[in-house]
């Protein structure tokens, strides 16, 4: 009997379009960047129309890769938002949690998902630049809202510059099936969860091929790579995945 080489089998491959939306500066190219290249720039350009990454998270029976659109904030550019959720087959909606109007342009965004996008689309609300909350206030996912917050209250500092509530905000994903999370960018805490969150939500029946969706490609790359459409380009790193 011949023996067994050990060779693992490889793992099916699976490509998910992922749109980013959300108000200008709230930090949506950041989250990005701390997922794709595990960076953090701290003057950050606006992005201009939209930029396009890759990355892969490994789930323990599928790889998937992430083809990124991370649209530009600014109003100007809102119209073109459709070309770049269509055929989405997941959303991340980006708040800052500093900036209470940032979550009502969020709760915007998720209404005219709901309404326009692929139906079946996992959409995130993300509270980012948590680091700029009191420690007490910053909930693990799964943490207790109101706990957290009420602990927090009582030790809150002037350092603590929230001014969205953990507790408003997940109530609002709850109650229209959201993922949430708050993360923060500049210290990368809680990104790669959102991400994986997401890979794990996706339905099996909604996943394609390596090539892409819709008839979207990679834009003939598969190495992490930023492509700002209106601008100057940005390579990341040939292998590795944040998740």
């Amino acid at each position: 009997m011949a023996e067994s080489t050990g060779t693992p089998t490889p793992r099916p491959s699976s490509s998910v379009k992922l749109v980013l939306l959300g108000e200008a500066a709230v930090g949506k190219s950041s989250l990005v960047m701390r997922f794709v290249n595990n960076d953090f720039q701290e003057n950050k350009e606006p992005t201009i129309g939209a930029a396009f990454l890759t990355q892969k998270c490994n789930l323990p029976n599928r790889t998937i890769k992430f083809e990124i659109w991370d649209t530009a904030g600014q109003e100007r550019f809102a119209s073109l938002a459709p070309m770049y959720y269509r055929n989405a087959q997941a959303a991340l909606v980006v708040y800052d949690i500093t900036k209470p109007q940032s979550l009502t342009k969020a709760q915007h965004w998720v209404a005219e998902l709901q309404r326009q996008a692929s139906p079946g689309i996992v959409i995130a609300l993300v509270g980012n630049k948590a680091d700029l909350a009191s420690p007490g206030s910053f909930p693990a996912p799964g943490d207790d809202a109101d706990g957290v917050e009420a602990n927090a209250d009582a030790e809150q500092d002037e350092s603590d510059a929230r001014k969205v509530p953990t507790r408003e905000a997940k109530a609002y994903a709850e109650e229209e099936g959201l993922l949430f999370y708050e993360t923060s960018a500049k210290t990368g805490q809680y990104v790669a969860e959102v991400f994986t969150a997401i890979a794990h939500a996706i339905p099996e029946s909604s996943l394609k091929g390596p090539r892409g969706v819709g008839g979207q490609t990679n834009l003939g790359r598969d190495d992490g790579a930023r492509v700002n459409l209106a601008g100057p380009r940005e390579t990341g790193p040939k292998e590795g995945c944040a998740c």
